[in-house]
């Protein structure tokens, strides 16, 4: 959940950025830090580990001055939160200095390149590798501004980047990469403020620009300029953002839904902070009190939870079962303590829920925990009752969820089971150390891969403007995609009030098949896993009856738009993780139509964030 801001112009940077990032705290963070270029020509850095009161401890015995400057709070990924790792960072020769979110999923290939060429690393981050790397162009010979754009075409991942250097003096450069993270660009009167939430420069002014994906700027008290990593120059669009706090929490978005959909790279970003050892392929999950006895001890595992936490679990099902090898029964929270599930202390209970305060889910963990099961909870609202009576727990760290049918957290506690089934067959010996080193790399593409779907919205719109005024959709997906089928249907019946019904591909003849004609559209999940040719079978047979086909598939996969009638194409993504990257068309596809046929999209009729009574 990091946060960013900077500053240029008449007025001291440090306290405006200090200022600015006290108002991102609410997004977490374990350490933060401010570089400010001094009168003296040089950068000076103040950092610390943990709360932003420990900075301003620091500025006070140490101040800093300066009309540009930078800061950060941070969430670690690469490096242990401490100092050392804290942000912003210094070139070797000190020429540039740099804050950063995001993960460059090649940082250890760059790192090994610079090192031979005598590079030396203060940090553990992947951030440090940009640095040096713009700094080595400059000396070599490139232009400030050019190296910048060449270093930034070198980076694989999501990323948002902000950079000071000594030969461009009190101007700074950000660009953004992929939909981990934004940058708001703020202009005032000869000064100018960047931020990676609104929040933290509104005060300042209300007229922001927005970057978009692989887009730079380059930033004076005086001027801006907005350019693609190629230096091509793009005419911005300027938006007039409300005083309201409402309106201002919504930023560029309609609804908080579609803001939160879109937040959905950065959450996975933050689910996956200070858990994930990208260098030595490890997961750690410190909350959850996991022991190599524990781990080993467990031999059933109940997954309960209540609407769209039950698919995510019924997904995570799929990780556990094929990674730890522990048997997992999925329940639905309002059933469990009904049907006396057979519970010892060799048994746990997972529970998931947003708000920590699902009446029936924390029923459930009450009943589970007093027949002596160890209790987990995998939860978004720090300090819940779901948190507190747990044994152990995953904060999903998706940020406030606002819109009442909820996306990104569960995209994120689909990441967070992928990590809990890591972490348990790590414990339990149940796959290879190169296995698990395949399965930590694969997380390093998954906010990149999710902001690449993102990027075709337009086309999800289009979709929607056909298909809004259907009565009945039949969703179908097979294997750990069956989930999303079934979460997609009830995206669709939550927020557009449409019927839809989520099936398992295979039970379509046995039953929903008598349904299918011209006027219900069916959406299958057609992506390219050991299902495929099964998925294309009941893609043919829905055709045979007269149905619309809208298949969600892997870019290149051109044979199914044979077969189906409109194709949504989604980036090949590993198997385990798939299903994060397939639901946000269906998230999208549903916002698109509910928003088409005038619906309350973020407070829908009769539904609530938080379901606290039976």
């Amino acid at each position: 959940m990091c946060g960013i801001v900077g500053y240029v112009g008449p007025r001291q940077a440090p306290a405006i950025i200090l200022q600015g990032l006290k108002r991102l705290e609410y997004r977490g963070y374990d350490s933060a830090g401010i570089a400010a270029l001094e009168e003296n020509g040089r950068f000076a850095i103040r950092r610390d580990a943990g709360k932003l009161s420990n900075l301003e401890t620091l500025l006070q015995s140490s101040p800093l001055e300066g009309h540009a400057g930078i800061g950060h709070t941070r969430w670690a990924t690469h490096g242990k939160p401490n100092q050392r790792n804290a942000h912003p960072h210094l070139s070797m020769n000190g020429r540039v200095v740099i804050v950063h979110n995001g993960i460059v999923e090649n940082f250890l290939e760059l790192r090994e390149e610079l090192e031979a060429e005598g590079v030396t690393f203060a940090s553990d981050t992947d951030t440090e590798v940009i640095v040096q790397m713009v700094e080595r162009y400059i000396e070599s010979g490139l232009e400030m501004e050019t190296a910048v754009r060449q270093t930034l075409k070198q980076l694989r991942g999501a990323n948002a980047v902000v950079i000071m250097g000594l030969d461009r003096p009190n101007e700074l450069f950000c660009a953004r990469l992929g939909n981990a993270g934004g940058i708001a660009l703020g202009l005032g009167d000869n000064e100018m403020f960047l931020a990676s939430d609104i929040p933290a420069i509104l005060e300042h002014t209300r007229r922001m620009i927005f970057l978009e994906n692989r887009q730079m700027a380059h930033l004076t008290p005086t001027s801006y300029r907005i350019m693609d990593l190629d230096g091509q120059t793009i005419p911005p669009d300027i938006h007039t953002i409300a005083w309201d706090p409402v309106s201002a929490a919504k930023g560029e978005f309609k609804h908080f839904m579609q803001k939160e959909i879109f937040e959905q790279p950065r959450s996975i970003v933050d689910t996956l902070r200070g858990r994930v050892d990208f260098e030595n392929g490890r997961v750690h999950l410190p909350e959850m009190n996991l022991t190599p006895e524990l781990a080993q001890r467990i031999n059933k595992l109940y997954i309960t939870a209540c609407g769209t936490s039950f698919y995510s679990g019924l997904a995570g099902k799929f990780m556990i079962e094929n990674l730890a090898r522990i048997p997992t029964e999925v329940t639905y929270a309002s059933e469990f303590r009904y049907y006396d599930p057979i519970i010892d202390e060799d048994t746990a209970v997972l529970a998931i829920t947003q708000s920590g305060e699902t009446a029936d889910t924390l029923a459930a963990s009450e009943q589970a925990k007093a027949e002596g099961a160890t209790l987990w909870s995998i939860v978004n609202a720090f300090g819940s009752q779901s948190m507190r009576i747990s044994h152990g727990y995953i904060p999903m760290q998706a940020g406030p969820e606002i819109g009442v049918a909820s996306t990104k957290a569960f995209t994120t506690s689909l990441v967070d089971q992928y990590l809990l089934a890591c972490a348990l067959s790590d414990l339990r010996g149940t796959i290879s150390r190169r296995k698990l080193r395949q399965l930590v790399d694969d997380l390093a593409q998954l906010p990149d891969l999710a902001g690449r779907v993102l990027d075709h919205d337009a086309e999800y719109e289009e979709l929607a403007n056909q298909f809004f005024k259907v009565h009945n959709f039949l969703y179908l997906g097979r294997g750990i995609n069956y989930p999303i089928a079934r979460e997609g249907a009830l995206k669709l019946k939550e927020i557009s009030y449409i019927h839809a019904e989520g099936y398992p591909a295979g039970e379509m003849k046995h039953g929903p098949i008598a349904l299918i004609d011209e006027t219900m559209p069916v959406i299958a999940i057609a992506t390219k896993d050991h299902l495929y040719e099964k998925m294309i079978s009941q893609i043919q047979q829905a055709k045979a009856r007269g149905g619309t086909v809208i298949a969600v598939a892997t870019e290149g996969d051109a044979a199914i738009a044979n077969e189906a009638d409109h194709v949504i194409y989604v980036p090949e993504a590993p198997p385990l993780l798939a299903p994060i990257i397939n639901v946000i068309p269906l998230q999208l596809f549903s916002y698109h139509v509910a928003v088409r046929r005038g619906a309350d999209v973020d407070q829908p009729r009769n539904l609530a964030k938080s379901v606290t009574v039976e």
